[in-house]
């Protein structure tokens, strides 16, 4: 059973809180890439590609840009502009926010800066939904993409394909635009992706002969070199920083840093709510 008071404890005295969120975070808080909602808005998809979640079929090869951009539009909607509130992450960011606290998240859903968090302490390593880049990449900016999302989703016709014109085109090369993901070694990072890199990096260095908590929210094993393993490390390597993982899964953390953290495999919301 988790330990609440102790975790009140920790959060009251500590100096500055790292936030650090994977995609457990974002399904406990009603974002799913599969299940009943998935199944209604992308019935006409599912009967025509049997897709099967929201993540695999983020890999289909569609024959043409305009299925694909059909796609995508409704992928784009469906995780990003759609729910732009949720409470769980209103909740979160009510229990920092009167802190001076940093946050990472290999989510590109968001949820972070439409909950409320300083856009300038949030570092999306992995990029965002709402944003296109060249697929080539020509050139490193990035585009705001909601205007287009939302005309796409009007143009989507019996054949789920957009018109040619609506195709997103680079304005440099004219080559077709891609979502801002981390996929592959496409992925373009911008000035403000490196902006907040350092921001990171420099927030650790201030803060580490500070009383640091570090709170890891729904961590595994797809990409834990980003976040789960840096957490690891630092709680072993600096004296005053602590560890909360919550993790339904992998909740675990090793030896060494056993009596300076937390391991939470209850859920999240529960949680959350007992603590605020």
């Amino acid at each position: 059973m988790t330990d609440i008071n102790k975790i009140k404890n920790w959060l009251e005295e500590a100096d500055a809180v790292i936030i650090g969120a994977g995609a457990g975070l974002s399904d406990a808080a009603g974002i799913h890439y599969s299940g009943e909602k998935f199944e209604k808005d992308f019935a006409p998809f599912i009967k025509k590609y049997n897709f099967k979640d929201l993540y695999t079929s983020s890999f289909y090869p569609f024959n043409t840009p305009e299925e694909k951009w059909a796609y995508w539009a409704k992928h784009i909607y469906f995780s990003y502009y759609e729910r732009k509130h949720t409470d769980l992450y209103s909740k979160l960011y009510d229990l920092v926010k009167d802190k001076n606290y940093f946050v990472i998240t290999t989510n590109v859903d968001g949820q972070f800066i439409n909950n409320g968090f300083d856009k300038d302490k949030v570092f999306e390593v992995q990029g965002s939904y709402s944003k296109l880049q060249c697929s080539t990449p020509c050139h490193n900016k990035l585009y705001d993409n909601e205007k287009l999302v939302k005309q796409l989703l009007n143009n989507i016709d019996d054949d789920l394909k957009v018109p040619s014109s609506l195709v997103p085109k680079c304005p440099v090369c004219a080559e077709e635009m891609s979502v801002n993901l981390r996929c592959d070694d496409t992925f373009v990072e911008d000035d403000n992706w490196h902006i907040m890199s350092n921001k990171y990096t420099n927030f650790i260095e201030n803060n580490k002969q500070k009383k640091v908590l570090l709170l890891e929210f729904g961590i595994g094993f797809n990409t834990p070199g980003i976040i789960r393993f840096p957490f690891e490390e630092m709680t072993y390597t600096y004296k005053d920083f602590k560890l909360i993982r919550f993790n339904d899964k992998y909740a675990s953390v090793p030896k060494e840093i056993k009596e300076k953290s937390i391991s939470v495999n209850e859920n999240i919301n529960e949680v959350i709510n007992k603590i605020i």
